[in-house]
């Protein structure tokens, strides 16, 4: 199976997940899936690939949800839960990242080949750089926060186009985390052309998965009655 169609499965998958979490569960599903969006994206960044001639990260679809979600928050129960779910996303991304490098530091058992291993697996998924880290808690709180106050400015703006007010705040707030973390991240590491192609490749993957998200936000906007919301 081709990776431009696996692209497009996962695309699919992560927006019904979070959908049918949403569904279930109502803004805790959306809690839920924010932290859990925070881990898997950090640990999918790690490996590159090629999709539709372009190379990238995995990590992009399910970082863009997290947008989704608290888009979906803002509309139907206000900004103050809009936020709750971004300080839910940056509590758990450096919780759980803190967590892990403490136990990357314990000695596996030594003369047990697969304890080795696993030990070796462990270091490479979790052994992010400081400078790393701090790049991505950065970009995701300061965009983040971002989104949550441009959602609002664009619904006072035009309160009866759901779809500008959601696309306008993500596609600014994704734009926002992609010159933080890049810059961040990779100023000083690589050459100038070389971060600059980062950035222009990671924000175009980017920007597909935020324009592709309108109807899930309309399906979300129909689920529940203003009592079910209570």
């Amino acid at each position: 199976m081709s990776n431009n169609l696996l692209w497009i499965i996962l695309l699919l998958v992560n927006y019904i997940g979070i959908t049918l979490s949403y569904k279930f569960f109502k803004k805790t599903g959306l809690f839920i899936w924010i932290a859990m969006a925070a881990i898997v994206a950090n640990i999918q960044v790690i490996k590159t690939i090629e999709v539709f001639s372009y190379v990238t990260t995995l990590g992009n679809i399910i970082y863009g949800t997290s947008y989704l979600a608290t888009d979906i928050l803002n509309e139907k129960y206000g900004k103050k839960e809009a936020q709750k779910g971004v300080y839910i996303g940056i509590f758990i991304l450096i919780t759980v990242t803190l967590i892990m490098q403490i136990c990357l530091m314990f000695s596996p058992l030594g003369d047990d080949p697969v304890a080795m291993a696993n030990s070796n697996a462990l270091d490479v998924i979790f052994s992010f750089l400081p400078r790393i880290t701090f790049a991505s808690v950065l970009a995701y709180s300061i965009s983040q926060l971002h989104d949550v106050w441009a959602y609002n400015i664009w619904r006072e703006k035009m309160p009866k186009h759901l779809w500008v007010r959601n696309n306008l705040s993500t596609l600014t707030s994704q734009l926002i985390d992609n010159i933080i973390f890049t810059f961040v991240a990779f100023y000083g590491i690589f050459e100038i052309n070389i971060i600059i192609e980062i950035f222009i490749t990671t924000y175009i993957m980017k920007f597909i998965v935020a324009a592709l998200d309108t109807p899930f936000i309309y399906l979300a906007k129909k689920m529940h009655s203003e009592e079910e919301l209570q």
